[in-house]
């Protein structure tokens, strides 16, 4: 089994007023800037390989966390919500009611018009953990909620249409197995980056 570690990049001033932010390239906030430097990796996890998304609120946390460049692969790059980018929480609720409750009635399949579901994430990670598992290296990734939610899913058989087998937080870091064949499952989750 080899380690392929999770962490979400740290917030954006899109975050603190909650709009969608997908596929948009926004940066990091100058509060998610300190955070990610103040974050540090378990001590365990110091000699993996780290990739982070394309976009730059991820690169910039990869960075900052570990004081190094890294580099990136599209495959980590965050769902693509299309016509929802950009968009405040609030007139989304408004257009379509509750986003909660629409996202359990389809689960996985769940997706903003045009855009992507967790399930097509899925598919799009599938050579990534491939590829990791044929390399064996133990591997960290700086990425975003929606694949990251995907990932859990896939690793632990849930749908989406319901409460997860676990909550995970922000500014944490998630730690799964992968087989030989690129399988995820569940290791260490919500490993908090600030006590490391």
């Amino acid at each position: 089994m080899v380690r392929f570690a999770v962490i979400r990049h740290a917030p954006t001033d899109w975050n603190a007023i909650g709009r969608v932010q997908g596929r948009s390239d926004i940066p990091l906030s100058a509060e998610g800037r300190d955070r990610a430097a103040a974050w540090r990796l378990p001590a365990e996890l110091g000699g993996f390989r780290a990739i982070a998304s394309p976009l730059s609120r991820a690169v910039e946390t990869a960075e900052l966390l570990l004081d190094r460049p890294v580099a990136t692969d599209r495959r980590l790059v965050e769902m693509d919500w299309a016509g929802w980018d950009g968009r405040s929480l609030e007139d989304l609720r408004a257009e379509i009611g509750d986003l909660r409750a629409a996202w359990e009635t389809e689960g996985l399949d769940f997706r903003a018009p045009g855009g992507e579901s967790a399930r097509d994430v899925q598919i799009r990670l599938a050579s990534l953990l491939i590829e990791i598992a044929d390399q064996g290296q133990p591997t960290v990734a700086v990425t975003h909620r929606g694949v990251i939610q995907a990932l859990y899913a896939l690793a632990t058989g849930w749908d989406m249409t319901g409460e997860p087998p676990e909550r995970l937080r922000d500014d944490c870091i998630h730690i799964f197995h992968l087989s030989a064949e690129g399988a995820p499952s569940t290791g260490i989750l919500n490993l908090p980056l600030d006590d490391a």
